[in-house]
C-alpha cells in the first residue's frame, strides 16, 4: 500500500498525532514549525467547517482534525502536484470523509466557494514579498516561501469572505509585517483577538507571529505569553514541546 501511493522521490512521515502520516517530498516542499504551531494556535470550532488556504501537502487539515478542533476541512492548493501528495495522505489515513482537498487559487475563492460558509479559516501564507532575483521564481519551495501567486491581502481578503459573522481567522507570518496584517484584518472586518510572539531563544527577536482574528468581533486584542522555542542547550522547551506530537 505504501509503495502503491508514493511517487518518486516522495517519502511518507510520521506526524506524531493519532498515528497519522503525511506524505512529503524533501526536493519541492516540507512543512515547518510554523504550521505545526498554527494547527496548536487555532482555536477551531468543534461543530464547525474550517478551511486552510493554500494548505500545501495538507498538514493543517490533518493536524486539526488529530485534534478534533473542528468536524470537517477543506483544503486549497493551487500547484497540483501539492494538492495530489495532499489527497493522498488523506486516502493513507482513511480520512475522506472528513477533510476534502480542492485544487484551485485563493483569489477565485468566491467562484469555488459561497460566502460565509465556513466556521474557521487558517493559513500559513508565503512571507516574503519580493521574488526578482530567484533563479526559477516557479518552484514550488519559491512559490511556498515568496508572494509568487498571492499575496497577503488575497489571502485575508478571501478569509474575509469565506467566514459566517463570528468565525474565525488563525494565520503564522512574520512579525516585521505585523502592522500590514492588522491594517488589512481591519479593512476585512477581521478583528484580531489573540495573538502569540514565537521566540528561538529567550531574549532573541521574535521570527513568527501567530494570530487570530474574529469576524465582525469587537475590539480587545489579548497578547499571550511569548512561546520560546530553544532551551539554551539546543533543546527544545516545555512549551514547545506541549504543542508537538502526541505529548499536546
Amino acid at each position: 500500500m505504501h509503495k502503491d501511493l508514493l511517487k518518486p522521490g516522495e517519502r511518507l512521515d510520521d506526524l506524531q498525532c493519532r498515528g497519522y502520516h503525511i506524505i512529503q517530498n524533501p526536493d519541492t516542499f516540507c512543512f515547518g514549525m510554523d504550521a505545526v504551531l498554527l494547527s496548536d494556535f487555532a482555536t477551531g470550532c468543534k461543530k464547525g467547517r474550517a478551511i486552510d488556504l493554500g494548505t500545501g501537502t495538507g498538514v493543517i487539515p490533518l493536524l486539526m482534525e488529530g485534534r478534533g478542533k473542528c468536524t470537517h476541512y477543506t483544503g486549497l492548493e493551487i500547484q497540483e502536484y501539492s494538492a495530489d501528495m495532499a489527497s493522498r495522505s488523506v486516502s493513507y489515513n482513511e480520512l475522506e470523509g472528513k477533510i476534502d482537498i480542492v485544487k484551485g487559487d485563493i483569489k477565485e475563492v468566491p467562484n469555488l466557494f459561497k460566502a460565509a460558509s465556513f466556521d474557521v479559516v487558517t493559513s500559513n501564507p508565503p512571507y516574503i514579498t519580493q521574488s526578482h532575483g530567484l533563479e526559477n521564481e516557479f518552484e514550488p519551495k519559491n512559490i511556498a516561501r515568496h508572494e509568487i501567486l498571492v499575496s497577503l491581502e488575497d489571502v485575508i481578503k478571501a478569509a474575509g469572505y469565506l467566514l459566517r459573522e463570528g468565525g474565525s481567522f488563525a494565520m503564522v507570518h512574520k512579525p516585521f509585517r505585523l502592522a500590514e496584517i492588522i491594517r488589512l484584518l481591519s479593512k476585512y472586518r477581521l478583528e484580531p483577538k489573540r495573538m502569540c510572539m514565537v521566540q528561538p531563544h529567550k531574549g532573541k527577536e521574535p521570527n513568527m507571529v501567530l494570530i487570530e482574528s474574529f469576524k465582525g468581533g469587537r475590539p480587545m486584542l489579548k497578547v499571550e505569553p511569548t512561546l520560546v522555542v530553544y532551551n539554551e542547550d539546543g533543546t527544545y522547551t516545555e512549551d514547545l514541546l506541549s504543542r508537538y506530537g502526541d505529548g499536546y
